[in-house]
């Protein structure tokens, strides 16, 4: 009832400094079990990897935060990431890699600090339901993008940059993640990320069995009488009005079952879905049935997994 038409038309002349997807993040409590999923799915998903660092001055590199992998994309990725006990690998695939950090000892407090309150979010979002807690668009100038948003009110944390090790064939290099967090989301984690550097794209396995090319929508659910709120708040995130065609797509709970046929929301708000471009949907179809596992058609006609089948996001394909 009514689920196309919730958004309005773009506005004419908006900046686009927000274009599309850069990635979502599915929380998992375990992620080996994960991985075989989307691996199941049809997608290349490379063992986790989880970061380790010295609890104090002189002692061993301890495993600690978070473990995860991603989904790679030629322009975002889907992260599967499950929260670590620190110290410990219980849980985790035999090859996961361990990623030593080098932090200087006069920071090492506020990393650890920033790293404890990391992991205990990510325990809350877990306890409270598993599936997709995470929603990052890409930016083509994430400066813009972080000054737009000052200036219509929506509180950030301004603009951080971490690195990220990557292996190449001239051996590890340090790609700059850019990004920023919006304040005060009830959803989840919500923020924006660098447009994906070019320099990197070799590093990333593209090749999925499924086809997949793209993350092209994540998909909101929020109680009825919140949607106007919801709405406003998206609009000013992406500095225009809600479309059809953006990259996510706002539902009420009554409107839910008239997309995704059969699925219950497990909290409101709710992340409950995210849509996969691919090429060849009767590829995808005839993957999901050797698989084994369950398949639904939204009312757009394209095949999704259901989410009591996929660790709580339903999992959407859409032909290209």
């Amino acid at each position: 009832r009514g689920w196309g038409v919730l958004c309005g038309a773009y506005g004419e002349g908006m900046p686009r400094d927000i274009t599309r997807l850069h990635h979502v993040g599915h929380v998992v409590g375990d992620i080996t079990q994960a991985i075989a999923l989307y691996r199941r799915l049809g997608f290349h998903v490379p063992p986790p990897s989880v970061p380790a660092l010295a609890p104090r001055e002189g002692a061993a590199p301890e495993p600690f935060g978070a473990a995860n992998t991603h989904a790679d994309f030629s322009r975002g990725f889907v992260e599967l990431v499950t929260p670590v006990k620190p110290g410990s690998t219980a849980g985790l695939p035999p090859d996961t890699q361990i990623v030593p950090l080098q932090v200087p000892v006069e920071k090492l407090p506020l990393v650890l600090s920033r790293i404890e309150t990391t992991s205990a979010q990510l325990n809350e979002w877990r306890e409270r339901f598993e599936g997709l807690h995470i929603l990052m668009f890409s930016s083509p100038d994430i400066d813009g993008a972080a000054d737009r948003l000052k200036a219509a009110g929506v509180g950030h944390g301004g603009v951080n940059t971490v690195g990220r090790p990557v292996e190449t064939p001239h051996g590890v290099r340090t790609e700059p993640i850019r990004y920023l967090e919006i304040d005060g989301t009830p959803e989840g984690r919500v923020g924006v990320v660098a447009d994906l550097d070019p320099e990197f794209q070799h590093t990333r396995h593209l090749d999925h069995p499924n086809g997949a090319q793209d993350l092209v929508e994540a998909v909101l659910c929020v109680p009825d009488e919140q949607l106007p709120l919801v709405r406003e708040r998206y609009e000013r995130y992406l500095g225009r009005p809600l479309s059809a065609e953006d990259p996510v797509t706002l539902l009420t709970r009554s409107d839910l079952p008239d997309l995704l046929p059969g699925e219950v929301p497990p909290a409101l708000p709710a992340l409950v879905a995210c849509t996969f471009a691919v090429p060849d949907i009767g590829r995808v179809r005839a993957l999901l049935a050797e698989s084994g596992l369950p398949v639904r058609d939204t009312a757009r006609g394209e095949p999704f997994v259901p989410a009591d089948a996929a660790l709580g996001a339903a999992l959407i394909f859409r032909g290209i």
